[in-house]
């Protein structure tokens, strides 16, 4: 019998941007070592993700050793930044994601220049200093004391090959099959797992990755991002299309679960997958 196994890890240094696939990460209580500690805002603290600008889909930043980031896009120069000095050193200002505030440190006039020039219209990019009091994750679903980065709303996302294989045979059999077969970057997951039933994850509540057990929380309710091309940023009407017709959870078009770790660890490609509730 085939076991389940994690077969990709990625992590997404700033929000909305490219993002990386190593072998292994270290789980934090808030998510990925390194995931989504960097967003993009506008200037008056909204933020900014591809849902406004598709074209983030093609900027990158490669993580450097002391934990800032090194900024890439087309028909920009790569811009180092280093991590700022801490909000208690320097200040912090107000973000809105979704309706949460949130306290963030400014990188500084370099990067907002470099994100401006990219994107035709002023942003700011902003680093958030310490997760573990900044931004509790959402309480309807979450214990008290669970924080999340600068992730929508929980530490990880997880998704499986089996349910992605599901859609696009959906996709393929709809009215416009030429949008498919779908990459597994658009729905920008933590960690893919191979070896399971379509559509299981729906009903699994607690799991196990290697050495970390995760709660299973809440299904990923899905917005355009998912319709838009990673590589090219170009939309399109899938998966929105399908999942509207095919796999509604109430009023949400869901695909992949929402995960809270319970404990700190490491995770790896290869690692044993286990459904634990």
């Amino acid at each position: 019998m085939y076991k389940s196994v994690l077969t990709a890890v990625h992590f997404y240094p700033v929000k909305s941007m490219a993002g990386c696939a190593p072998g292994e990460a270290a789980v934090e209580p808030w998510g990925l070592a390194g995931d989504r500690r960097w967003m993009l805002a506008t200037p008056d603290g909204r933020f900014i993700t591809q849902r406004q600008q598709p074209r983030l889909a093609l900027a990158s930043a490669e993580p450097l050793p002391d934990g800032g980031v090194r900024l890439t896009a087309p028909g920009l120069a790569p811009l180092d930044v280093p991590v700022p000095p801490h909000g208690d050193e320097a200040g912090t200002t107000p973000v809105e994601i979704f309706e949460d505030k949130v306290e963030a440190v400014r990188a500084g006039a370099a990067a907002d220049a470099w994100l401006t020039a990219y994107l035709g219209t002023g942003a700011r990019l902003l680093y958030m200093d310490d997760p573990a009091r900044r931004r509790p994750a959402d309480p309807r679903y979450a214990a008290p004391g669970d924080t999340v980065s600068f992730a929508d709303g929980y530490p990880l996302l997880l998704t499986t090959t089996a349910s992605l294989q599901e859609l696009n045979s959906l996709i393929a059999a709809g009215d416009h099959p030429g949008e498919g077969p779908l990459p597994m970057d658009r729905f920008r997951p933590n960690v893919v797992v191979d070896g399971t039933e379509p559509w299981a994850e729906d009903g699994w509540r607690r799991v196990r990755i290697g050495e970390v057990a995760f709660r299973v929380v809440k299904p990923c309710g899905r917005c355009v991002v998912t319709t838009t091309d990673q590589r090219t940023a170009e939309r399109g009407k899938e998966p929105l299309r399908t999942l509207a017709r095919h796999h509604r959870i109430g009023k949400k078009l869901v695909f992949g679960q929402n995960l809270i770790p319970e404990h700190t660890g490491v995770v790896r490609v290869g690692d044993a997958f286990e459904v634990l509730d």
